[in-house]
């Protein structure tokens, strides 16, 4: 299988490169699986139902969130509608919404996709994200019913990130972290077969601070002192992630490449 995961989606530049290049990108590398983190994609602060609808039509098959996967309320009513979407499995025990789910490929193929948080750094504690995520590891092992298994870790630190991959190695076909916007340059197999990066990057102006117009945050940096709130950048964005191939008998990763296409960030594509 050839399967793209696309890192935070951030405001309005993220949202229009995902509608304008989705689709090309989809047939250029002939894509069969799609999973775009959806986080940010509002004003830079969770997803709202209608900004995730355009994600799911430019042609994502599937969107994770993370810890600000609540911050727009209608999402709370909105993910039960929307099976495509997947919260932290960690988030809470009364959270809305699926932790992890099987989807159908486009060429048929059963693929899980599963998101978990991290605890360190975090701004408030959340369950064990590795028992969370050992759960769901045992009742859908690699190679079985599922094809592929892509799993999301959105947390801080590069540590648990790293932990989280080797502790998935050999159970999942992609272990990739989110959260910090900036993309790591460590893609790798490991040995085991499971497809491995530290942080995706975002799909934002990279112009910016994390996605954020600078000047809000370099004045706080400076001074220590807020004036205004903070807004996503909004020139050309560059969508950001990465591009693994698994095998279709055992689910492990034969391929994977570090994807940026357009805006700042130099060129990196399959």
């Amino acid at each position: 299988m050839k399967i793209l995961f696309l890192g935070d989606v951030m405001g309005r530049a993220g949202r229009r490169a995902i509608t304008e290049n989705l689709g090309r990108l989809r047939t250029e590398w002939k894509l069969d699986f799609i999973v775009v983190n959806g986080e940010n994609a509002t004003g830079g602060m969770g997803l709202s139902g209608a900004h995730a609808k355009l994600l799911l039509e430019a042609g994502a098959d599937c969107l994770t969130l993370g810890d600000h996967a609540f911050d727009q309320k209608d999402m709370l009513s909105f993910i039960e509608q929307e099976p495509r979407i997947i919260r932290p499995l960690n988030f809470s025990k009364s959270a809305p919404g699926k932790g992890a789910r099987l989807f159908t490929s486009k060429n048929g193929r059963k693929v899980l996709v599963t998101q978990a948080l991290g605890q360190v750094f975090m701004k408030r504690p959340f369950d064990d994200p590795f028992s969370a995520l050992d759960t769901v590891l045992k009742t859908h092992p690699l190679g079985g019913l599922a094809s592929a298994i892509i799993v999301d870790i959105h947390c801080e630190a590069t540590s648990e990130k790293m932990a989280m991959g080797h502790w998935c190695d050999g159970r999942a076909s992609l272990v990739v972290g989110t959260h910090t916007h900036v993309p790591t340059a460590d893609a790798m197999i490991l040995p085991r077969g499971t497809g491995y990066l530290t942080d995706a990057g975002m799909c934002g102006d990279y112009h910016s601070v994390i996605g954020m117009e600078k000047t809000e945050p370099m004045r706080r940096f400076i001074t220590g002192m807020p004036k205004e709130r903070f807004t996503p950048a909004n020139a050309e964005a560059t969508l950001s992630g990465v591009y693994i191939e698994t095998d279709d008998r055992t689910g492990r990763a034969t391929r994977i490449v570090p994807v940026r296409d357009g805006g700042l960030l130099q060129t990196s594509a399959p």
